[in-house]
């Protein structure tokens, strides 16, 4: 059995003159979970449909163990879209086990499985309750139980903790390594939660305007601007910014300077350590520092550097 489970190759699909993804190429590994950032409109909304089956690509294939999409039996696939798609005068129990007859389960087996996943996702409590009168990081647990009931081997979540609070984001997060870790499945998750991408992914693929700009590991991504920190400055006269970066990148040690919407993000190893010449060569330039800020690189910040924009834009 090979280590991928889906494969896309030269993947393209056209609206009108409009080309939303171009020519992608990627791999997915069987029992991981794969986080796609990009901006909105970046295409991995449409890249995800055309690999789960959603949607025809203009040009270019999918395989699913080495099958093309199109041969795939579709229950292989588990689909919990970021839009809650609820029946809201049923119960969890019963929405369950109305999605796992859809799905042809006998009804002793659907059964124990939504036992088993309202347990999974502390829902039992709930089992009767109509949905209409659960929270809304209930109702969004139930959405994630919806996909499962039939056992797909890959399972894709888009945006899965959008709205929630940190307790259920927390209970989500766990539950989607029990997915992985436990279950065996894989797992593509779509975010704009940087958090997220780099705690529960394995990889990252991160596109814009339909094409992959990078995909490695969240660690090797970071690595990518320098391991270490970010100074982030912002100038009392923006209209400098060029003239600092340029003073800026003559220093030792400094693994890249870029202006971020008007901001100076300087990247190095022991950021604090060199605050003093940093700010030496600001002021050198005749220019004060309006606000300025230390941290360590982030996912953003390897998206920003790439493309100049941040992820919710």
């Amino acid at each position: 059995m090979s280590e991928y489970i889906i494969e896309s190759q030269d993947l393209t699909r056209d609206f009108g003159d409009f080309r939303a993804v171009d020519k992608l190429n990627l791999k997915i590994k069987r029992g991981e979970v794969f986080g796609f950032l990009g901006p909105n409109g970046a295409g991995k909304t449409t890249s995800i449909r055309m690999m789960v089956g959603l949607l025809h690509p203009t040009s270019g294939k999918v395989l699913i163990n080495g099958q093309n999409i199109n041969e795939v039996e579709k229950a292989s696939i588990g689909i919990c879209p970021q839009e809650l798609v609820l029946w809201d005068n049923l119960t969890p129990n019963e929405s369950l086990n109305l999605m796992g007859d859809m799905y042809g389960i006998p009804k002793k087996e659907r059964q124990m499985r939504a036992e088993k996943l309202l347990s999974d996702l502390f829902l039992t409590d709930k089992a009767k309750t109509q949905v209409k009168d659960l929270s809304g990081g209930m109702k969004r647990r139930l959405n994630l139980a919806m996909a499962l009931v039939h056992e797909p081997e890959i399972v894709v979540l888009d945006e899965p903790s959008e709205g929630l609070d940190p307790q259920s984001r927390r209970v989500l997060w766990n539950y989607i390594r029990f997915l992985r870790d436990d279950d065996g499945k894989t797992v593509i998750l779509t975010t704009h939660l940087m958090d997220e991408a780099d705690k529960l992914s394995d990889r990252i693929a991160i596109i814009d305007h339909g094409k992959l700009l990078r995909l490695d590991t969240p660690d090797n991504l970071k690595k990518e601007i320098g391991e270490g920190d970010v100074v982030d400055m912002k100038l009392s006269d923006q209209s400098k910014n060029e003239t600092v970066i340029a003073a800026l990148k003559d220093l030792d040690e400094i693994d890249s300077v870029s202006e971020i919407q008007g901001r100076i993000n300087v990247y190095a190893l022991d950021a604090v350590g060199k605050l003093p010449q940093i700010m030496s060569k600001v002021e050198d330039s005749g220019v004060k520092i309006a606000d300025l800020s230390v941290r360590q690189n982030t996912l953003e910040d390897v998206f920003l550097d790439l493309t100049g924009t941040t992820l919710r834009e």
